[in-house]
């Protein structure tokens, strides 16, 4: 099985509005990169919808969709939340917070009547969302001496890596990149290899 770094996600904040015999459903559909963020969505969306009868949700975080969550807000067990999460799961993406805010509109929908609903108003606002394709990317921090600075750009240049901060001083260079993850193994054979180069391994994100 090929290593896959790529992951998709969607680029930014989609509203949507989805109604069922006299319910009212808003929802959002936004981008989030961690438990912190999602909460502190989800309290902004339960401050400006004070009066709904329920905040439904589910989130996907990480590109290997490790963390995943859902809530029903007081609906039968498994009617709002997991239908949502199913619609995220069917897009294959992640790092993605689905909120249905309802208004109940005085008629019972039934348990099958729920499912159908949460599900298909997070599959609409899903359905407005722009995908992006993205990747993982290994993060370093390369140090050499200053007259040597040029082995480090070629080792960068030849990979199409990303700077993200450039430190210099009068006899030392600091370069801090990102490379794709699936270049990094050759990368770091390639840097390992140049006694020049100190390399120190970040993160992965």
């Amino acid at each position: 099985m090929l290593f896959r770094d790529t992951y998709s996600s969607i680029k930014e904040t989609k509203k949507g509005l989805y109604k069922e015999r006299g319910s009212k459903f808003i929802n959002f559909a936004t981008p989030v990169f961690s438990e912190k963020e999602v909460k502190e969505k989800l309290n902004k969306t339960r401050e400006k919808y004070p009066d709904a009868s329920h905040h439904c949700y589910a989130f996907v975080l990480h590109p290997d969709k490790s963390h995943q969550n859902f809530s029903d807000d007081g609906e039968p067990s498994n009617t709002a939340g997991r239908p949502i999460l199913r619609q995220i799961m069917a897009l294959d993406l992640t790092n993605v917070l689905v909120i249905s805010v309802r208004y109940f509109g005085g008629k019972k929908l039934g348990v099958p009547g729920l499912i159908e609903a949460y599900g298909n108003s997070a599959k609409e606002v899903l359905a407005e969302c722009i995908v992006e394709e993205k990747f993982l990317e290994d993060y370093y921090t390369l140090t050499t001496s200053f007259e040597n600075q040029n082995y480090i750009f070629t080792a960068l240049n030849k990979y199409e890596s990303r700077i993200t901060e450039q430190n210099f001083t009068n006899t030392e260079c600091i370069i801090s990149c990102a490379v794709r993850r699936k270049d990094s193994p050759a990368f770091e054979q390639e840097v390992k290899g140049n006694r020049f180069i100190e390399m120190k391994f970040i993160e992965t994100k």
